[in-house]
């Protein structure tokens, strides 16, 4: 984190609001630490992850008042040949944005992360989110945050589960599935599965290093769940937790096993595990509604929370749909499923780093 920004806004009576980008991580993961709403994609071990996973330029900016960090705010920019020039906050993960204190330290914020994009010729800023913090800004509401607040007891919770969830765990036992947790030890056969899952939907998936990478920078918040069968990993998921809560960025699970319920016993033993750590609050991701995923996480009893995506865009710049359901986008997802696995495993993280 290198070079500082102007001092032009005050609060009255006290000293100006400052920009800058050489404030340390223990610093930067203070703040995040005490600003109820900054999520763990905030913290600062995501920025070398970007830098030397995908090869991004990361600004992190912080807005001081004399030596106290009264807001937070990383940007990752893209000079993408797919996309163009833009930046954002944070790509790949599911929350990121401005945090701040008060709303002048958010508008510096946004003035900066402004400067920062027309510097290197960015067409536009997408920030991520939970509620709308400039109405002044476009905003697109085209996914929910699907969050469960837990039980206090394993058994609490399973009564709270319905009967068709009770009857597909129970199920998934018989059928002689197992369930495993641990760390970069199981990360070859989460990825084993994500890539083939992913493949077969039609979409690019990140490279084993990213996923690598996430849990050496956060050893103390991150898991990995499998459930096998006959020894080979079908269902698998990479939780991270922050606070009281935890959540679920990556999951997946072969279709072949659907009818034994893999998947279901999957997220029931993330749930067990997150009440056994005391956690809160589970976290399923985000979701298109109305869609398949949608109604899997909603069947658990998760609510739904609109989240709100604000973008600055240079004149004349259209909001970006990167959406699979975008009709640009079906020819190449048609062709991606019908590729070989190996093939999609070599060239989709060249892809898919250029896919916020």
């Amino acid at each position: 984190m290198t070079g500082r920004g102007k001092t032009d806004v005050s609060r009255a009576g006290g000293p100006a609001i400052e920009i800058r980008t050489d404030v340390e991580p223990a610093e930067w993961d203070a703040y995040v630490d005490r600003a109820s709403e900054a999520s763990v994609y905030h913290r600062s071990a995501w920025a070398p992850v970007m830098r030397e996973v995908f090869g991004h330029e990361v600004r992190c900016l912080a807005a001081t008042q004399g030596a106290r960090v009264v807001g937070v705010l990383p940007l990752v920019f893209f000079r993408s040949p797919l996309f163009g020039r833009f930046a954002v906050s944070m790509p790949f993960l599911n929350y990121g944005g401005v945090v701040a204190d008060d709303e002048a330290s958010r508008g510096r914020l946004l003035e900066a992360a402004v400067g920062e994009a027309r510097a290197r010729r960015a067409r536009y800023v997408e920030l991520r989110h939970v509620r709308r913090h400039y109405p002044g800004l476009a905003v697109r509401s085209h996914k929910v945050a699907m969050t469960l607040a837990l039980g206090p007891s394993v058994e609490e919770q399973w009564s709270a589960l319905d009967r068709k969830l009770r009857n597909q765990v129970r199920k998934a036992e018989k059928s002689g599935l197992t369930a495993v947790s641990g760390g970069v030890d199981l990360l070859d056969g989460f990825h084993d599965v994500l890539a083939r899952n992913m493949r077969d939907l039609g979409t690019p998936v990140h490279g084993r290093r990213f996923f690598a990478a996430v849990l050496d920078a956060f050893p103390n918040e991150t898991r990995v769940f499998a459930i096998r069968h006959e020894g080979r990993a079908v269902a698998a998921s990479l939780v991270i937790w922050h606070r009281e809560g935890i959540e679920v960025p990556w999951a997946s699970s072969l279709r072949a096993y659907n009818p034994l319920c893999a998947n279901v016993l999957l997220y029931w033993h993330m749930l067990r595990f997150a009440i056994d750590r005391g956690l809160m609050v589970f976290d399923f991701g985000r979701s298109t509604p109305g869609e398949g995923t949608y109604q899997f996480k909603k069947q658990w009893g998760a609510v739904a929370t609109p989240l709100h995506w604000e973008y600055w865009a240079d004149e004349g710049v259209a909001l970006p749909d990167r959406s699979p359901t975008n009709a640009r986008f079906s020819a190449a997802i048609a062709l991606w499923r019908r590729l070989p696995l190996a093939v999609t495993r070599a060239i989709g993280p060249r892809i898919v780093r250029e896919i916020p």
